[in-house]
């Protein structure tokens, strides 16, 4: 049953997705009425349990974000956080030279990549050519 429900969302979500993907204004409103929504659900429905005060609810959801992995890329981000790690420059800390060297290892990985692909098509084609 959980099955087939997941299935049909995951199909409506496609459908959507690829509609909504050619008004990309229209999708990020829509998205952003979403979430609201979502969130403001999430409040009331916590206004509803005296306990849940303002310590309270930051100590469960700490503990939600950390025990999911969510805490560090929600908050602090996933590139921002990896970049740290790399010990890598802010963008508008690099130079000129820098910025034009990372695009021109980044052109040399696209040509290899696509002399790659090449490759790969013509060994298709050479099999297709024996059968």
């Amino acid at each position: 049953m959980f099955k087939k429900i997941n299935k049909f969302f995951d199909r409506l979500e496609d459908k959507i997705r690829a509609g909504l993907s050619h008004f990309p204004i229209l999708y990020a409103i829509i998205g952003g009425i979403g979430i609201v929504l979502f969130w403001r659900g999430i409040w009331h429905t916590a206004d509803l349990y005296p306990f849940l005060t303002g310590p309270v609810s930051t100590l469960i959801s700490t503990v939600i974000l950390l025990g999911t992995g969510l805490f560090v890329s929600f908050f602090v981000g996933d590139r921002i956080f990896l970049s740290g790690l790399k010990q890598e420059k802010k963008l508008f800390e690099k130079t000129e030279k820098e910025i034009e060297g990372e695009h021109g290892i980044l052109n040399n990985l696209m040509n290899e990549i696509k002399v790659k692909i090449d490759k790969i098509e013509k060994d298709i084609q050479d099999l297709k050519n024996q059968k």
